[in-house]
Parts: structure tokens; sequence; C-alpha cells
């Protein structure tokens, strides 16, 4: 059965929502509302609190329509007006003994939970596990602590009700049952996943599913029914209902203990405790609580809610945009001024019977937004990481507030505009009677979600309709309540003790999938979440005209504080007519997408981890391992001298008698041949196999090398060549030259600067100088396609300036941790060489060395 104790209940906080919609309906007292009391808003539905308990008792029932009290969330000193102690007694009798009926219904809900779990754990290290231990301890996170904490309450109350006396205490009980609430917030911030985890195992595994559909609970001792069967998603409720119930209870026993009860100041303390857990719990745990009630009476739920960019008078705009059953609500924040409470102004609404999404073919094309430069993106990027450390370094040293907010305000507002400016994928949305408008996403994931969202609420029988103001000010109003997502998604929102995601190197294996109805050109993309939003990192070949493709591609992704892993699964469209008039790109069609969260705990570790990610009945297998940061920067030599792969740039162009070794020189002809408009070159991760293959060619010296080159995916040429470079025992630029780079890109005298930066070139020996020129001529080819391959200058020096300058040795372990960010200040020092020599006119190697002379003593 599903949980109604929120069903339909307008998102208020918790404390609103007991104190201000229950009155109760004893015939033996009333509440008394001490307080001035909020109704809930014009239009809203309210609905009973329901503990489905036989005995519940005092009876919790809806504020009757005329009004009503309502109980005060402060206790009335001593006892209500006209309560005489006997009676206040008798009444704290029934209370408890409601409560402890109750309760023993709770402990049974617990232990119809707990029964699965000893087997699913026994089954998880078997050769045909149900669930995984982690899966198992997701799901069922903290309800053996709330089982025991609960039946020790329960044992311990039991006889003092059974053997009632009016002196009784049981204060301390309450009170102890209070303290230890920590537990609760630990299962209500895991609930969602819980939940989640849970749904997704019942739908890859039948055993798993037919357990949680139904459990068999014990019936109360002296019930008729023995077992009654609930499901696991029901049962997972319970402890978030049962947190309002205790502080309902504590209320009322409360207002029926005398003032000099020893009982008193215990039951007060635990109902404080109770009232700021309730009053701090995150208040977004259940969709089911998400209704607002139209003036016509049906119930209208918020289905979901995000903050997406409105292109709107050719400017990007944040709004907020609400999802509900029979409607589409775009609206902003108003600003309001201190103490007020915010609320949205609606921009626009359609109704879901009257939304389509226009094919991108027919679309018109879009205003013109000028598009935000990359360097830009990128500079905002380094701003943001600058910005962290700096942060840190104030917390570190204990430095003063004033100066932590005023740096969090500029974090912020680097954030919230690399969060405007970075989405480049356009969602339309038209209302069928006139206007269209412009979304623009970072992801086809979220264009994806949101379509799918909207498609599965037009399937049932919507009707158009018109709101009137009226009507529109309660649904805007209601907004606010409702919202699932409270904070722009800035890393500047979190709190510190929040994940601060994974620095490093991620391989991913995409092995197969399985699930598809009919044959089709099928690929994957992967992504993963960087500053708030997600990038494109790497991309399977097209595996052709199957229902089983079967890739077996492994890509390195580096991770810039990234949690989560997408996998999007497409149909290749080569119908050249599908074109999208708003990138100028074919439309390929999502067949699914799945993502998993990138939990350090798992990732860690030196062996692979295979997983499978559920789609739309689709399954990708995958496997994936993780290199922190501190082990990727380290350059081994290699230990035979014959191959080129981790040996001295001198010791391979002697060898071979050029001046450019022949790795170098093949990589670039074939990128520029036939890479050089590929869109995300050097970006896009090449397929990890075909890049060691490439490897093991290049080290033998193969004849076969330039067939083999041909035949390669671009992506693999280009990893290849990026391998080299991160694999050489020093970096190109060298380690005693290091330093001084680092220092010239510091000057801010122009002279100066240029000075410096020549001579530290002149400064480098020939080899590993004339190859530098030899790439940077390379780079700035590709980035004159810069309107086709997407690939900047800028993107360019991010891609390789560490690699061209990291050093082979990190000098300290203290210095990698304080800087665990990609975008710690060395690397962007790094970038900012490279991009130097990018944006440098023409450097030519003569005339470099001609000018040695004159500048010899100027550094």
């Amino acid at each position: 059965m599903e949980p109604l104790s929120h069903r339909g209940l307008p998102r208020l906080s918790w404390i609103d929502t007991l104190y201000s919609n229950f009155s109760y309906g004893a015939d033996d007292y009333d509440g008394e509302g001490n307080e001035e009391q909020k109704g809930p808003p014009e239009g809203s539905e309210t609905m009973p609190y329901i503990d489905e308990s036989p005995t519940m008792s005092p009876q919790l029932s809806a504020r009757s329509q005329g009004g009503g009290d309502s109980i005060s969330p402060t206790p009335p000193e001593g006892l209500a007006p006209g309560v005489e102690a006997g009676k206040g007694l008798e009444m704290r009798k029934l209370v408890l003994s409601g409560f402890l009926a109750s309760e023993e219904i709770y402990i049974n809900q617990l232990e119809a939970l707990l029964l699965p779990m000893k087997p699913l754990k026994a089954t998880a290290t078997t050769s045909q596990p149900v669930l995984t231990i982690q899966q198992i301890e997701t799901i069922f996170y903290k309800i053996q602590d709330i089982y025991e904490i609960h039946k020790e309450f329960y044992d311990n109350l039991c006889p003092k009700v059974q053997q009632w006396d009016s002196q009784v205490t049981m204060g301390h009980l309450f009170q102890k049952l209070a303290s230890q609430l920590g537990v609760y917030k630990a299962f209500v911030d895991n609930y969602k996943v819980a939940l989640e985890t849970a749904e997704k195992c019942s739908q890859s595994n039948n055993q798993f599913q037919k357990i949680s559909e139904e459990l068999k609970v014990k019936g109360p001792k002296d019930s008729k029914e023995s077992h009654t069967s609930v499901t696991m998603e029901a049962l997972l409720y319970k402890p978030i209902d049962r947190v309002t119930r205790s502080t309902l209870v504590l209320h009322d026993l409360l207002k029926h203990t005398p003032v000099d009860h020893p009982d008193y100041p215990l039951l007060q303390d635990a109902l404080r405790i109770s009232q700021n857990f309730l009053s701090s719990i995150n208040e977004d745990i259940d969709p089911r609580r998400t209704a607002v009630t139209t003036p016509k009476g049906e119930t209208r739920q918020l289905v979901k809610d995000g903050f997406l960019v409105e292109v709107s008078e050719g400017s990007r705009k944040l709004r907020h945009v609400f999802l509900f059953t029979d409607v589409l609500l775009c609206a902003k924040l108003k600003k309001t001024s201190a103490g007020k409470h915010q609320q949205y102004d609606c921009k626009w609404y359609i109704p879901l019977a009257d939304l389509v999404f226009p094919s991108p073919e027919e679309a018109e094309p879009s205003p013109h937004v000028h598009p935000f430069p990359d360097h830009e993106l990128e500079d905002m990027k380094m701003k943001i990481s600058a910005l962290k450390s700096e942060i840190q370094k104030e917390k570190a040293n204990k430095g003063q507030s004033r100066a932590i907010e005023r740096l969090k305000k500029k974090m912020f507002e680097n954030e919230f505009l690399l969060l405007l400016n970075s989405p480049t994928i356009p969602f339309r949305i038209h209302n069928r009677n006139g206007k269209s408008y412009l979304f623009l996403l970072s992801s086809d994931y979220e264009r994806s979600e949101w379509r799918e969202a909207i498609q599965k609420l037009q399937k049932k029988d919507l009707q158009a309709f018109v709101l009137s103001s009226v009507e529109l000010q309660v649904l805007t109003g209601s907004c606010f309540k409702l919202r699932t997502v409270h904070n722009i998604p800035v890393t500047s929102n979190k709190d510190d003790d929040e994940s601060p995601g994974l620095y490093g190197f991620l391989h991913v294996i995409v092995h197969s999938a399985k699930g598809f109805k009919q044959s089709a050109n099928l690929y994957c993309t992967l992504e993963v979440d960087s500053f708030g939003y997600f990038v494109s990192k790497a991309k399977t070949r097209v595996f052709r005209d199957t229902t089983e493709p079967k890739w077996d591609e492994e890509f390195e992704i580096e991770l810039e504080g990234s949690q989560s892993l997408r996998i999007l699964c497409y149909e290749k469209c080569y119908d050249k007519t599908k074109v999208n008039k708003d990138n100028n790109e074919i439309v390929d069609k999502i067949m699914g997408k799945g993502q998993i969260q990138l939990d350090p705990q798992t990732v860690e570790t030196k062996n692979w981890h295979t997983d499978v990610i559920e789609m739309n009945g689709i399954k990708v297998e995958f496997s994936m391992k993780f290199t922190s940061r501190d082990m990727s920067l380290k350059r081994t030599p290699s230990k035979k001298q014959t191959g080129v792969f981790g040996v001295k740039i001198s010791v391979v162009t002697k060898r071979e008698r050029s001046k450019v070794p022949y790795i170098v020189r093949q990589c670039v002809e074939e990128v520029e041949k036939r890479g050089i408009e590929e869109v995300g070159i050097y970006r896009i991760s090449g397929v990890a196999t075909d890049i060691q293959a490439l490897k093991a060619v290049f080290d033998a010296n193969n004849k076969d090398i330039l067939l083999m080159l041909s035949d390669m995916d671009i992506n693999a040429i280009a990893g290849t060549l990026k391998l080299y470079f991160r694999e050489l025992p020093e970096p190109l630029l060298t380690d005693r030259l290091y330093p001084a780079f680092m220092e010239g890109i510091a000057l801010s005298d122009p002279a100066a600067k240029e000075n410096c930066m020549m001579h530290l070139l002149r400064s480098l020996p020939d080899p590993n100088l004339i190859t530098f020129l030899f790439l940077l001529e390379h780079l700035k080819r590709v980035a004159e396609k810069e309107p086709i391959n997407k690939m900047s200058l800028h993107n360019l020096a991010t891609v390789f300036g560490p690699t061209l300058l990291r050093p082979s040795e990190v000098e300290s372990k203290a210095h990698l941790s304080s800087a665990a960010d990609i975008w710690s200040h060395d690397v962007m020092a790094q970038v900012q060489v490279l991009l130097y020599y990018l944006q440098h006119p023409p450097i030519s190697f003569a005339e470099l060395k001609r000018n040695t002379l004159y500048f010899s003593t100027d550094v």
C-alpha cells in the first residue's frame, strides 16, 4: 500500500505541516492555538496525517473546512484550562498506549524489511548473487540501527504502560529516542538513493522484484490478521513517517503532563530536539508530497523541475522550469527585499495538450545568440579554481569569515556566468497555438530526460485549457513550496563536507549492449560532470546493423572533480535531410541513457570494476578503474631504449637521424589529412586498445605503420600523439627550465615577458625546440578550423599544456594535496605558457638561434 501520510500535501516546512494542518478529533480535549496559525495557501489540498495503525490514539484528521483550532508548536504552560490533573494523567495513559500500539506495528514493519536482508547478503558472496553487497547496503542503509533503537525503546516503555501508575516516569526514554535522531538524518539523506537502487535492482533482477513486491508484515498481537503484504517502497517510507509521528506524540504528552511532574522537563527537551531535527531535515524527500489542487478540484502534481537556460529576446536567461501533470510552466525567481518570502514570477506556460516538439528540420532557425568563446569559459573555470584554492587556504588559516564570504560571492558570480554561458544543445518547445521557446542545455541527456517526461504525461487524456489570472497566481505561488531543486547547480552552494569529486583519469571499457528490438547502427558516448555541468568525453565506433553490439573499447577520461559518469546509447542516422538547423548537425536517436555515481571507494582500486547500466530495457556492460592525479603525474622512463615511448627525445632523433621524431610527424600528418575537421579532435578520447596497438607498432618500428595509421580511428591517432608526449621521461619543455617558464608567464610587463619567453625557447635542446615548433604550427592549423572542429587555441592549450610542461617528479605530496584539482595554479600556468606561444606570431628556429647573442644575459 502506498504511504499516505504526505501524499498531496503542499510543500510547507515539516514543522508548518505538523502544526498548522492537523487538529485533534478526540472529544476529551482540543488543541489550543496560542500562536496565529498560517493556513494552507488558497487552492491547496490538505491531506490527513495517517499512520495506518488500527489503534491510533488520539485520532489525527485533516482540519475541518470551518478552520478549527490546531496544535500550538509550543506546549502550553501546565495543563489546558478546565482539564483537571486526574483527567490529564488519564489522557497521558491513552496517548501512550496508542503510541505503544503503533510502535509495535512500526517494529514489525522494520522486521519485515530486514527479513530478506540476511539471505540477500548470504547470496552476495556466491557465484550467483541476487544483489551486490554495495546494493544491499544502500537499500537497507541504517534500517538495522533504527530497528534496534525502537526495539529497545518499546521493550522499556511497554511494562511502564501495562503496569500503569500516575507517577510513572518515561521522559528519559523519549529523551534518549530523540538523542538518536542522527541515525534518521543519515537514513533520510540516503532515502532517495535507496529507492532508486531498489527500483534499478527490481528492473534487472526478477528474484529481487518478487521479494520487494510482497514483504510480509506481522499483525499486532491482538489482531486477527496474522500478516499483511506490503511493498518494499512503502516500508522504506515508514521511518520518514515515524519521526513526524513521534514529535506529535511528544506534544500531546507535554499537554497532559503537570508542570511539576518529573517527566515535564525531560519531555520538553525531547520535543525541542525533535522539532529542531524536523525543521533542519531535507525537505524534498518524497515526490508524493508535491501536489496542488486546481480551483476545479483536480489534483495537479509536480513531476519534474530544474534550472534551464532560455534564449529570450536574443540573450540567455536562467529560468526555473516546472513540469506538472498537465502543464509546463517557465518561471523566474522574483527579487525580494530582505526577510520577505521568495516568490516566482511566471514567464509563460503551455498546457501539455498544446505542447509539441518540432522536428529538427521543421524548426525555424533559432534567434542568433552570440556563442561564448571557449577561452572565456576556460578562464572562468580557472578563476573558479583559483578562488576555491583561496577559500581553502583562508579556512585552513582560520581566516576571517567576511573574507571567506567575499571570495564565495566572487566564486558564485563566476560559476553563475559559466552555468549561463556554457550550454549549447538546443531544446525547442512549441505551443501549437503559436509561440516557440528555445532552451540551451549542456547535454543530450537532459534534453532526453525532459522530452521523455513530457511525452510520458502526454499519453494520458489531456485537455487544453486557459488559466485565469487567479489560477495562474495560485499555481505560480505553489512553485516555491513544491520545488525539488532548491539551488542553482553550482559548487559554491555545496556544503564543505560534500564530496569534492574525483581528479585524475577514469579508464572505461564499453563492452557490449543487449535488449534492442531490431537491428540498427549503434554507438555510445560517455559524459562526466565538470564545474556543475556535463561534458562529452568519449565516443565508441558505430557498430553496424546489429541487435547485440560488441564494442570492447577502452577510453581514458580526464576527471575534473567529477562525481557521475553517464552512458548514452544512440542509433546513428545517415539521412542528410535530418539536419538540425540550430547547430547544423544530423540528429541521431537516443536509444537509452543511464548514469552512475563515481563512488571513490568502489572506483579507487587497482582492479577493473565491471557493472551494467540499465536504460529503457537496454543493458550496457562496461568496466572502469580510476588513477588518481598523483599517480598519473609520474613520468616513468622506459627500461629499454630501443622503442620510442618513454625514451628521451634526443635519443630517438639521433637514432632516427631526424629533427622531429617519426611518430610525431606521422600522427600530425594523419590528423591534418583526415582529422582536422573532426569535432573535439585531441579532446575526445581515442579507444585505449587502439592507442596501445599503435604504441606497440611504433615501439617495434613495424613496417606496417603507415597502413595501420590509414585504417585507424582518428581519435586514436590523436590519443597516441598525446600519450607519446605524456610518457617522455621528462617533459618536452624540460624539467630544468620548468621553474623559469612558471616565472616568465607571471611577468606583467609585455616586453619583459616576450624577452624571457623567447630566451627560454632558445635555451631548449635542439630536438626539443624543433619538435615543439613543429607541434605549435600544427596546433595553430587545427585551431583555424575551430568553427567546424570546435577546438580553439585555448582548448588545445588546455589539452597539451600539462602534457608538454608537467614536471617528471612531483616535489612533495603535501603540495599536491593542497591542489588536488586539475585546475591547480601549476596547471593553469602550464596552459598559459602554451597559449602564449600559440597566440604568438610564427616563430622560426633559425631566427631564434640568430638572436641568441643579443639576449643571452637577459634572464
